[in-house]
């Protein structure tokens, strides 16, 4: 539970908080499962604050600091954490379901389990982040930066990746039924195993990426950089591969059937 005198500290204003946090930086304030449901806390320096299994369900949190801090459990449903700092925070099974974080830091975050579903990503900074079993269903990630991040089984079905940065992520066993990945920066990206049936991936960077296994049934191709991917064993049935660059691909095992294959391989 919350440690009553943070608690009202923290309802006495950004002023109180900030100078009660600067006179005392050795203590780590304790949140866990407060009511802040709805409150102003933007811009608020709640960095390392424990806030496992509070309610910030529709708080306002934009530019807040929270770097580092423990959101395990906790109930973020449409809060607002436009360009907040959430690099190294912890968010395991939380629920951030129709949240903000447009331009936000998610660096090196832990989203193990959480509930992202019909959140708005786009143009944050998601890079080394952890994102095994995230539901990001309808998600908006256009122009965000998951480099290296892994999205193991994640659930990215119906979500906009348009131009959004996933070099060498690992979103293996993800499912992207129906995303939108138009544009989007693939290098040596690990899709083994992945649903990207009826997915949008044209003009789309997957050079070297690992495809081996996935199941492309049905998806746009076309005019991708397909050049040196791992295609083995991959079903692309009625795939559109119309202009897609297809040179030291490997395709052994592939189902091509009612494939629309490019006019030139390269």
């Amino acid at each position: 539970m919350a440690n009553q005198e943070h608690l009202v500290l923290l309802k006495a204003g950004a002023v109180t908080w900030s100078e009660w946090r600067d006179k005392n930086p050795q203590i780590q304030p304790d949140l866990s499962a407060a009511n802040l449901q709805g409150d102003n806390l933007r811009g608020a320096n709640l960095q390392k604050v424990n806030l496992a299994k509070a309610d910030l369900s529709q708080a306002l949190l934009v530019r807040a600091n929270l770097n580092g801090a423990d959101f395990s459990g906790a109930n973020l449903y449409q809060a607002k954490l436009i360009e907040a700092n959430l690099s190294a925070a912890n968010f395991s099974v939380a629920n951030l379901r129709g949240a903000t974080l447009i331009q936000a830091e998610l660096n090196h975050t832990n989203f193990i389990g959480a509930d992202l579903s019909e959140a708005n990503l786009r143009e944050s900074t998601i890079a080394n982040a952890i994102l095994i079993g995230t539901d990001l269903k309808d998600a908006n990630l256009r122009g965000a930066d998951l480099g290296a991040a892994k999205l193991i089984r994640a659930n990215l079905a119906y979500a906009n990746l348009v131009e959004a940065n996933l070099i060498t992520a690992d979103l293996s066993k993800a499912n992207l039924y129906e995303a939108t990945l138009i544009g989007a920066y693939l290098y040596k990206t690990d899709l083994s195993n992945a649903n990207l049936s009826y997915a949008h991936l044209s003009s789309a960077y997957l050079f070297q990426a690992n495809l081996s296994e996935a199941d492309l049934t049905g998806a746009n191709l076309s005019w991708t950089n397909l050049q040196g991917a791992n295609l083995a064993g991959a079903n692309l049935a009625g795939a559109n591969l119309t202009g897609t660059k297809l040179r030291g691909a490997n395709l052994n095992g592939a189902n091509l059937q009612d494939a629309i294959l490019p006019e030139y391989r390269e």
